[in-house]
């Protein structure tokens, strides 16, 4: 394990401590700390965002938003039913949360210095998923093609110390502090209650067959009780929010090791990079957020140049929803999605997303429905042959329409004879036959003029050819008419 004081990323085991302070009701994973004062220097945000379609999927069903006061990813589930709308439809309902707190930063409320109840950060984050959870409820109402859609969020909204967490699904958030990495979301899927158990390890979960069964989503239907905590930052921290596109292929060790070099943009830019080169079949979105302080934001020429960003499905989508023919439940059947043939247990909740794998070697392929068989394999085969033939036809036409255009000089048998064709021929097919017969004899002709024949002199037609041979027999005679047809007329 490399030494920490080297300044080297490191990631093993060993969870650095994070101050985090969860609402009441929830298990805690650290200390709380100490109430924030109005007189701490306040800190700032230096993010950046991208999102990449990736090199197996054809649409991008991520989005994703950046800004000084908001993070967020969604990665939207559905295929047919659309995940890209569920995703940039959540996005939009989160990004309200870009503003700036009111008031100073501090506990909801105080009792004997221990902080009681849900700090403000985390009310606006559960309120806003919640809305999110509702839009994407009456889109699907209002349009029952797009039943099923749904997607993960993992929202870190930032009130100048601190950030409350929200997160459902399998999307994820990481702390990069002090050369430290660590994990801050928990995934909600089949494989992460396994591991949870004991059953599998982290490595196996990678390649598990139901790593992609997720168990929370917001799809407007049941209720997803996202987990909801705050994290206290300090200057020199390091945010990372990414969809499962990242998290899925790359290692804790290699993601601390990007997020230890550059600026947000260049780690964000290498993140997507790694996870495409590491094989993601999946689309890939990063943010990445330095915490800065007030005093190095304001001499950061580039921090003045900071706009909020809009990357992935929330950025692309400017078609306008599909819209149905008629309305109904949602709860029905649309018969869109084929059921998977894999061992499931049976003890699952009964609103679990089954993105289960439908391809042995691209499992994530399970996000997206399946691909109807071809139908009338059939006629579209002999329509292909059918075309091909006809090609060949029209092939073969023009090129004997060329040989019946053409005539030219030649001998047989020792006589000059004009032949109707070309001097060719091919395997089991002549090119030309012989349609007038002179009387000239070849040998009898000027050595030059013999050649040429036994070469075969071309001419335009069979007029031309007539004057040609004339014009032969002159040379050696001084007169003409030694032409007669094929029939010795």
């Amino acid at each position: 394990m490399p030494d920490p004081s080297d300044g080297r990323a490191r990631s093993d085991d060993t969870v650095p401590h994070i101050p985090v302070t969860h609402p009441a009701g929830a298990a805690e994973t650290g200390e709380p700390v100490d109430v924030v004062t109005e007189g701490e220097e306040p800190l700032r945000l230096h993010y950046s965002a991208i999102s990449d379609v990736g090199r197996v999927r054809k649409d991008n069903q991520d989005s994703g938003y950046a800004g000084p006061w908001l993070l967020t990813v969604c990665d939207g589930v559905g295929g047919a039913a659309r995940g890209d709308i569920a995703s940039s439809t959540a996005v939009s309902a989160l990004r309200a949360l870009d503003a700036a707190p009111a008031g100073p930063v501090g506990p909801p409320t105080t009792a004997g210095g221990t902080r009681v109840g849900t700090p403000p950060v985390l009310d606006r984050v559960s309120d806003a998923l919640h809305a999110a959870h509702e839009q994407i409820g009456r889109l699907v109402d209002d349009d029952p093609t797009i039943n099923g859609t749904s997607t993960t969020a993992t929202v870190a909204l930032f009130d100048g110390r601190r950030i409350g967490i929200g997160h459902v699904g399998d999307s994820r958030a990481y702390l990069f502090r002090d050369g430290e990495i660590s994990q801050l979301t928990t995934d909600h899927t089949f494989v992460q209650s396994l591991i949870d158990e004991g059953r599998i390890t982290e490595e196996e979960a990678r390649v598990h067959p139901h790593r992609n069964l997720i168990l929370k989503a917001l799809d407007g239907v049941h209720e997803a009780e996202p987990d909801l905590f705050v994290l206290e930052l300090v200057a020199g921290d390091r945010l990372f929010l990414c969809s499962d596109g990242a998290c899925g292929v790359l290692d804790d060790g290699r993601l601390a090791d990007v997020l230890s070099m550059g600026t947000p943009d260049f780690a964000a830019v290498e993140l997507v990079r790694a996870s495409l080169e590491a094989g993601s079949s999946d689309n890939v979105t990063c943010i990445v957020a330095d915490v800065v302080t007030d005093a190095t934001a304001t001499a950061d020429p580039t921090y003045a140049e900071l706009e909020p960003m809009l990357v992935g499905a929330a950025a692309e989508l400017k078609r306008k929803l599909p819209r149905g023919l008629f309305r109904g439940h949602r709860s029905g059947d649309t018969g869109e999605l084929e059921p998977v043939d894999a061992e499931i247990p049976d003890d699952l909740p009964p609103w679990t997303v089954q993105s289960d794998p439908l391809h042995p070697v691209d499992p994530e392929a399970a996000r997206y429905a399946p691909r109807p068989r071809p139908r009338f394999t059939w006629v579209r085969r002999i329509m292909v042959l059918v075309i091909v033939l006809g090609l060949a036809w029209i092939g073969v036409a023009a090129a004997w329409s060329y040989v019946q255009r053409q005539y030219y000089i030649g001998e047989r048998d020792g006589v000059v004879v004009i032949n109707h064709g070309v001097d060719a021929s091919l395997p089991g097919l002549t090119l030309s036959e012989v349609v007038v017969e002179t009387t000239l004899r070849v040998d009898d002709l000027e050595e030059f003029d013999a050649d040429m024949v036994r070469d075969g002199i071309p001419v335009d037609d069979l007029a031309d050819a007539r004057d040609q041979v004339e014009q032969l027999a002159a040379k050696r005679t001084g007169t003409g008419s030694e032409t007669s047809d094929s029939t010795g007329n």
